[in-house]
């Protein structure tokens, strides 16, 4: 007989380190995301306004879904974060991106999941998993299944992990018990707020992305404003300013998972070597790797920006 405490320890024999089931509910976090979009926080990502009407409940992706099984993968590793590190030409890459790329490791542990599941289950039943790409607001059904509260810099964070994780989900049709939701354990701390470069959480829990270092560095394919770049400061793809002041990542658990150890030539790179390499090299580094999304051109476009940035506070000492 298929469980949801078989299947949360069957996530866990397949590299998902935490795994809950949140109800496919009409929750009331969910609502939040038309006027997020209205408000114009989603900037050029055009994809997120045509998808608006899906986002609102996973009903309108999987009619007969019943539950929502939201699991977290810890990819916190043993280097140091980028705001320990003094280096002034140092290129600060988001640590999630170190590794293969999380979409295609995580959907293939969650498809083994279903897999196991069919082999399990009495009755048929339909499942849909994602990774971050799917029309899934995924930090709401992670908080409703327990995994974690969605923190005042708009991470999911889990009292073990923090929030170094990856998060994914399978909507499905079956009736598991479902978890009791997390509950939010920021307090009265403000520090990640106070802490980000541009001032993109323009207040708790709500992220405006067209100031977020990790859409002017992924998202974006135009040039970085202008009155932005400084702040993008030594930053060649994403950002993990805010992350990195949450005390609850003070001491999180390391990771030694082969696929989110840092790739040899992002690990501790420096500006300057990174931009001396050819196309060809880069293209290499790339493949495989989540940080495809930003394309050669948009890596280079960073990196230029960085560079100067870093060459402003060199020159400064």
């Amino acid at each position: 007989m298929l469980t949801s405490t078989a299947v949360k320890q069957k996530a866990r024999e397949l590299g998902l380190d935490a795994c809950g089931i949140a109800p496919a509910a009409d929750l009331p976090e969910l609502q939040f995301f038309t006027e997020w979009i209205r408000r114009g926080y989603a900037g050029t990502m055009s994809y997120l306004t045509r998808s608006a009407s899906r986002r609102a409940d996973v009903r309108n992706v999987l009619p007969s879904a019943r539950i929502v099984i939201a699991t977290a993968t810890n990819y916190n590793t043993d280097r140091p974060y980028s705001t320990e590190c003094v280096a002034p030409r140092r290129a600060h890459i988001a640590r999630y991106a170190w590794g293969d790329d999380y979409h295609d490791v995580i959907l293939r542990r969650l498809e083994a999941l279903v897999t196991w599941m069919r082999e399990v289950s009495s009755e048929p039943f339909d499942a849909r998993p994602y990774v971050d790409t799917g029309p899934v607001q995924e930090r709401v059904y992670a908080q409703h299944a327990g995994i974690g509260w969605i923190g005042k810099n708009t991470c999911v964070i889990n009292p073990e992990l923090g929030s170094w994780t990856f998060l994914g989900e399978i909507i499905c049709s079956l009736a598991l018990d479902v978890d009791a939701p997390a509950m939010d354990q920021c307090g009265t701390c403000t520090l990640c707020l106070e802490a980000c470069p541009t001032h993109a959480l323009v207040s708790p829990g709500v992220l405006d992305s067209t100031r977020c270092i990790s859409y002017l560095t992924i998202e974006l394919r135009d040039p970085i404003p202008e009155p932005l770049r400084a702040g993008v400061g030594a930053h060649v793809y994403g950002c993990d300013v805010c992350q990195e002041v949450c005390p609850w990542n003070a001491a999180p658990p390391s990771s030694d998972d082969s696929a989110w150890q840092p790739r040899p030539i992002w690990d501790g790179a420096d500006l300057l070597t990174l931009a001396a390499k050819t196309d060809e090299e880069l293209r290499d580094a790339l493949r495989g790797s989540a940080m495809r999304r930003t394309k050669i051109g948009g890596l280079r476009r960073n990196l230029d920006v960085a560079a100067r940035n870093a060459q402003g506070a060199f020159g400064r000492h």
